[in-house]
């Protein structure tokens, strides 16, 4: 691994933090919009877009650099899921690159002497790695619905990879998180610490490793990637994982045919309404666009328009934890288990769901059953009592439109922040910990089999208005991703909050837990707020910060606004295109 750690001079670090920091959240223009965590990626799809790319193009071009400025949460050793609004075709698609166990998975995959394993022991592992499922979901959107070629759009990523950049605060902070599973690999060690401790603040950090791996991918495509070296360097990392000495670790049993055989979906999106929008998510194996949508429609059976904000943020703590007690109880891989979407979708089943919501908080809600609402007469199992298993906090949202009115939305992650912790050598990119998302014990729709998808919590949203793009949200967070785009949505819509105002306001996660989730960065919990819906009866558990939102909304005037975060995950950016 190469990496300079050279001294910034004081001059070039204050400019650097200017343009990490004073960017703009919200930008509104005529042209092309962008919004990511990262000046850098955002830029780089700008660039695309001016170039005539379109918005499938830019959010290649965007996801790329983001796998060298945001390597934690996401990169090419991971997956995600792409929702495409096409203009020309009017409709949304959904590309789901997610990663799939490899052939040796079975439900006893996280089992020592039959019982199941911490899911923090399991991640820094072999056996937490799934087959990717990034390059071949970039190369995919691309043939259908780009216009440029790989060899153009990673070209911004190689240079920032190449050239390096002065390591942030929120670098900084997640390398720190990640110390103890960074110091646990050689390669890892190598390329994100200093000493066995994370760069300092300033100090520059590159990886032309990462460079060199994208240049293959610019040479031979996809094919580059699931076949010949780099595939055996990537089976050999999780087969014999680069540890570092004294550390022992679970090997995983991963084969080329694994890699070769991966295969990308294109699904029909999960389609509701909610007050007169049309609201596009991901199907499974994600769980994102079926729970908001039955959150909504519980939701829509009361008037939070003239409700006041706390009993609004009661109500959505109510429906969040109804919908989870089902999307913990049913969601999972529909390949291989009967998800029954046409029930729990059903606006019928959220009347009924909805009649628990009045009154104080509920407690821990046990699932309901959608089957009853199902049309199907086949009789599954159900389940005995509704789970959460434990799921990482840590992802990555971009969200990219261009001047013909194509939209995408687009949520990819490695999983933990750091992945698995194990860097291919040589290659410069982390591997996903994605299989510690499958539910250790069984039986669960959601247990770990060959080929199946975990069950994802990642929502990329698009919501159409009289048949036209209104707006789109995302955000990463594991579960709370779920609770932060239905909460961004209720803030716009029913609360009439502009959608930075419903981005940058306090949020509040509700899983169908013991307590309510809620952030100290926002001061939320000495709040009036706070004090409204204790009185209900909920009670919070304290975090510094949930998720890390972007968007775009599309005005009744013909321009659009770029949203992103304000305050959280270092402070996002939003860029439109100059007339």
């Amino acid at each position: 691994m190469k990496k300079d750690f050279r001294p910034v001079l004081a001059t070039a670090l204050l400019l650097s933090c200017f343009q990490i920091y004073a960017a703009p959240a919200v930008s509104t223009g005529h042209g092309g919009a962008v919004a990511t965590v990262s000046e850098q990626a955002s830029q780089a799809a700008l660039q695309i877009l001016d170039k005539g790319g379109n918005a499938i193009d830019a959010a290649v071009a965007a996801a790329a650099t983001l796998g060298v400025t945001d390597p934690f949460s996401c990169g090419i050793g991971g997956g995600g899921f792409m929702l495409i609004y096409s203009a020309k075709d009017d409709k949304v698609i959904s590309i789901d690159h997610r990663e799939t166990a490899p052939a040796y998975f079975t439900p006893s995959v996280f089992l020592a002497d039959g019982v199941a394993l911490e899911w923090e022991a399991a991640v820094p592992n072999g056996i937490s790695v799934g087959v990717p499922g990034t390059v071949l979901g970039w190369q995919e959107a691309l043939t259908r619905y780009g216009t440029m070629n790989f060899e153009q759009l990673l070209a911004p990523a190689i240079k920032v990879a190449d050239d390096g950049f002065a390591v942030s605060e929120n670098f900084n902070r997640i390398s720190k998180i990640n110390e103890k599973k960074f110091a646990r690999f050689e390669s890892a060690q190598q390329l994100y610490l200093t000493d066995g401790k994370a760069h300092a603040v300033g100090s520059h950090f590159s990886n032309p490793d990462l460079a060199n791996t994208y240049r293959l991918l610019t040479q031979g495509g996809a094919k580059a990637f699931y076949e010949g070296e780099l595939a055996k360097e990537i089976v050999a990392a999780v087969n014999q994982p680069p540890i570092t000495e004294g550390t022992q670790v679970l090997s995983g049993q991963m084969s080329l045919n694994d890699l070769k055989d991966y295969e990308v979906r294109l699904r029909q999106p999960i389609h509701s309404t909610y007050r007169g929008y049309d609201v596009y998510g991901m199907a499974p194996p994600s769980s994102g666009g079926i729970a908001i949508a039955q959150a909504l429609n519980m939701l829509e059976t009361f008037d939070l328009a003239n409700l006041p904000r706390a009993e609004v943020e009661h109500l959505y703590l109510q429906a969040s934890r109804l919908a989870f007690a089902d999307r913990n109880a049913y969601v999972a891989d529909s390949e291989y288990t009967d998800v029954p979407t046409m029930g729990l979708l059903s606006k019928d089943y959220a009347k009924h769901r909805a009649k628990l919501m009045s009154g104080q908080a509920l407690s821990k809600s046990e699932p309901g059953d959608p089957f009853v609402y199902q049309e199907d007469p086949s009789v599954p199992l159900r389940p005995a009592s509704a789970t959460l298993s434990p799921e990482s906090l840590h992802t990555t949202h971009l969200a990219v439109s261009d001047r013909e009115g194509n939209v995408v939305a687009y949520t990819f992650t490695i999983e933990d922040w750091g992945g698995s912790g194990i860097v291919v050598p040589g290659r410069g990119f982390l591997l996903n910990n994605e299989m510690t998302d499958f539910d250790f014990s069984a039986p669960h729709p959601n247990v770990a089999e060959a080929f199946k998808r975990p069950r994802s919590s990642m929502s990329p949203t698009i919501v159409l208005k009289d048949n036209k793009p209104a707006f789109t949200i995302g955000s990463p967070g594991g579960s709370t991703i779920i609770t932060t785009v239905l909460q961004t949505m209720v803030n716009h819509i029913d609360l009439g909050m502009s959608l930075s105002e419903a981005i940058d306001a306090p949020r509040l996660s509700q899983r169908n837990g013991d307590t309510t989730l809620v952030e100290t960065m926002l001061a939320f919990p000495n709040s009036e707020q706070a004090k409204a819906l204790a009185a209900k009866g909920h009670k919070f558990a304290e975090t510094d910060q949930i998720g890390a939102a972007n968007g775009i909304v599309f005005n009744a005037d013909g321009t659009v606004t770029a949203v992103s975060e304000s305050k959280r995950h270092g402070v996002g950016t939003a860029l439109v295109q100059k007339q």
